[in-house]
C-alpha cells in the first residue's frame, strides 16, 4: 500500500503567506521519506485539494491522508472540506481517503501555541 499526505492550507494571494506550510511539508517528507506528501489549498493558490489528490492517485498512491492545516474546524473544514472530499472519493474509487481533524485541535499544537504565548511573558523589549 502506498501511502500519500495531503497537507490542506487555506491560501493566500500573498506567496510569502505560504512558506511556514512549505516548511511544514518538507519536514514531513524528510520525516517520512518513502510516502509522497502534497501541500494544497482551499482557494488562492495552486494546487486544490482536488488537484492535488489526482497527483497522488496518479502517482500510484491507494491510501491518502487529508489533514487541514487550519487552527480551527470553521465553516471550510465543516462544509467545503467534506464535498471536495466526496469528489475524490467519486473521481478516484481506487484510493482510500481519510480526512482529519484540523491540526489547530491536535493536544500537541494546542500546547506548543500556549507555549510560545507563555513565552511572550518572558521576552525583554
Amino acid at each position: 500500500m502506498t501511502q500519500g499526505l495531503l497537507l490542506l492550507a487555506h491560501g493566500a494571494r500573498d506567496a510569502a503567506w505560504a512558506k511556514p506550510f512549505e516548511a511544514v511539508a518538507a519536514q514531513v517528507r524528510e520525516a517520512r521519506p518513502g510516502a509522497s506528501v502534497r501541500l494544497c489549498f482551499l482557494e488562492f493558490m495552486p494546487p486544490t485539494l482536488v488537484q492535488g489528490g489526482a497527483e497522488l492517485a496518479a502517482a500510484g498512491c491507494s491510501q491518502v491522508q487529508v489533514l487541514p492545516l487550519f487552527l480551527g474546524a470553521g465553516g471550510h473544514v465543516r462544509k467545503d472540506v467534506p464535498g471536495l472530499m466526496e469528489q475524490l472519493r467519486q473521481q478516484h474509487p481506487q484510493v482510500q481517503w481519510q480526512l482529519h481533524p484540523a491540526v489547530g485541535e491536535a493536544p500537541a499544537l494546542v500546547a506548543a501555541m500556549a507555549a510560545v504565548a507563555a513565552n511572550t511573558l518572558d521576552e525583554t523589549r
